[in-house]
């Protein structure tokens, strides 16, 4: 009657009598070759109170609780009525299809590398166990396309991830990759003591996209956003002459011994010493904040770090506008205005971490401090620049920029031509392709649709976020906040099963972080929506 019927349990009948046994069922997107329902419920009968679990065809495993109401010396005739039971107890059972990936015109090729198996003991054996890997049963990826990667029997699963926030316009976008291709037949590598078109014609079209009249005109191209954040500080210290700078908790910028300190997250900062000189403010998030939605009295509190923690004068203040790593945070609107205004007034200049919220993802901005209508004297990006070249940059004014001319300074590998090709093709295809109005409408999509399963499930203590950077927070109180760690832990592995990679992040590792590539459709968001629905409901 049910064998070989693929389905998920989207509701879960516990204890339920059936003759002189009780038994509960608990299912997960199973492929039942058990036999009859009749021939499960004789066996129900006769098992007591043991415990079975069912291997299944598919990697899920069916489990079945049962207790005996009398002893293991059940007559026929009882197990003939428990099969009774059973049969009318199972026709209650909701079952649906889990939800399918929308259609995709791409086949990957046949994977040729060594077995899953040898690549993952290659990598324990051979590169630095600092190294983490997402999932118990880690993912080889070995093909993506767009907004979808590919493991190495070509399984297809929805990157909501984007490479940590990296691939911008979609994997193996075709207009990258010719321009990487095109490039590579001409000239590889050549360093800054050269000039070459690419470069040039790079950093034109680049400072292009910075707002009019910002005088955010000279740019410098780096390989990382670590290394990019070292730079902005180096030049704000050169620039001001003064040596203390601001950032905000629940921030991320990087891991060098530099960066490490502007970092705010114990999980991303080693015991030795880092960030001489650098300090912290509240960060103004309404969700954990010390002062929830009261932007005044955040601000109060950076002008306390200034007066208390520094000298009263510093070099400059950094963040990011919606925190990445620290859980998608979204700064509190209007908190911007008025922080740089007390950062220059005790001498700063002031820092926009772009490396995540850059390029049109917020779908409102090109930029995410536009959303706060400021302008920064510097600004640093990476990850989605490059579309997963290794480049990043940082953006200033050209008398910010003219300190670092008192001293011989170049960089081997930023903005050779190849990774110049690149960034100049992901600029042309977020214009080409409308990414950032799609990150608009789709984010806008997204946000209703997660909106409405947090209505439903009470595990969703926020969403929040902005075009094609949201994030969930999970909490098993809302009113306390305490954080869902184990139960994000579940629905995380479970997403996987289904076909979604998603992010996960936060000071308590409870959060998703959805950021996919900007290509990201409607239909992708509902599919993505339905995935968690599900993964919620069988909680």
């Amino acid at each position: 009657m049910f064998a070989s019927s693929s389905c998920a349990l989207l509701r879960r009948i516990t204890q339920a009598s059936c003759g002189a046994a009780s038994y509960s069922y608990s299912l997960n997107q199973a492929t039942l070759t058990t036999g009859s329902a009749a021939s499960r419920a004789l066996c129900a009968s006769s098992w007591g109170t043991n415990t079975t679990t069912m291997t299944t065809t598919t990697t899920t495993t069916t489990t079945r609780h049962f207790s005996s109401a009398s002893s293991s010396s059940s007559s026929s005739s009882a197990a003939g009525a428990a099969a009774a039971a059973a049969a009318g107890e199972l026709a209650q059972w909701e079952y649906a299809e889990p939800p399918t990936l929308p259609p995709h015109d791409y086949k990957p090729p046949p994977y040729d590398g060594p077995p899953k198996e040898e690549v993952i003991a290659m990598r324990q054996q051979f590169l630095n166990p600092a190294i983490f890997h997402f999932y118990k049963q880690p993912v080889l990826i070995t093909n993506g396309h767009m907004q979808y990667l590919y493991d190495e029997k070509g399984r297809r699963f929805l990157d909501a991830f984007a490479g940590i926030v990296t691939v911008s316009v979609g994997h193996s976008h075709p207009a990258v990759m010719k321009a990487a291709a095109d490039q590579l037949t001409k000239l590889q590598h050549t360093t800054t003591i050269y000039f070459n078109e690419q470069t040039s014609l790079y950093a034109k079209e680049f400072v292009e996209r910075m707002p009019k009249n910002s005088n955010l005109s000279r740019v410098y191209f780096v390989n990382s956003g670590s290394e990019a954040n070292d730079l902005a500080m180096l030049m704000a210290r050169l620039y001001t002459g003064n040596n203390n700078v601001v950032a905000l908790s629940n921030g991320y910028h990087g891991m060098s011994v530099g960066t490490m300190g502007l970092t705010a997250l114990h999980t991303w900062k080693y015991p030795v010493a880092h960030g001489e000189g650098i300090v912290h403010a509240p960060c103004p998030m309404s969700f954990r904040g010390t002062h929830g939605d009261d932007v005044d009295a955040y601000v109060r509190d950076l002008n306390n770090v200034i007066m208390t923690q520094t000298s009263g004068r510093i070099a400059g203040f950094f963040h990011e506008t919606i925190q990445g790593v620290g859980g998608g945070v979204p700064l509190l609107d209007g908190y911007l205005p008025k922080a740089y205004e007390a950062v220059r007034a005790a001498g700063g200049v002031c820092i926009a971490d772009e490396v995540q919220t850059g390029f049109g993802r917020t779908g409102t901005a090109y930029w995410g401090f536009e959303n706060q209508g400021v302008t920064p004297d510097i600004v640093t990006m990476a990850k989605g620049i490059g579309n997963g070249f290794p480049l990043a940059a940082v953006v200033t004014t050209p008398e910010i920029a003219q300190t670092l001319a008192q001293r011989l300074h170049f960089n081997t590998y930023g903005a050779q031509p190849v990774v110049s090709a690149v960034g100049r093709a992901v600029l042309k295809a977020i214009d080409d392709d409308g990414l950032q109005e799609n990150s608009l409408r789709v984010g806008a999509r997204l946000m209703q649709r997660l909106k409405t399963l947090q209505d439903k499930h009470d595990l969703i203590g926020e969403v929040r976020g902005k075009g094609l950077m949201m994030a969930l927070e999970l909490v098993t109180d809302r009113a306390t906040k305490a954080p869902a760690k184990e139960e994000t832990a579940v629905i995380f592995e479970r997403l996987k099963e289904l076909g979604v990679l998603i992010g996960k992040g936060g000071l308590h590792g409870n959060v998703f972080r959805i950021k996919p590539p900007m290509c990201f459709s409607e239909a992708d968001a509902d599919f993505l929506c339905d995935a968690l629905d599900l993964a919620l409901s069988e909680l």
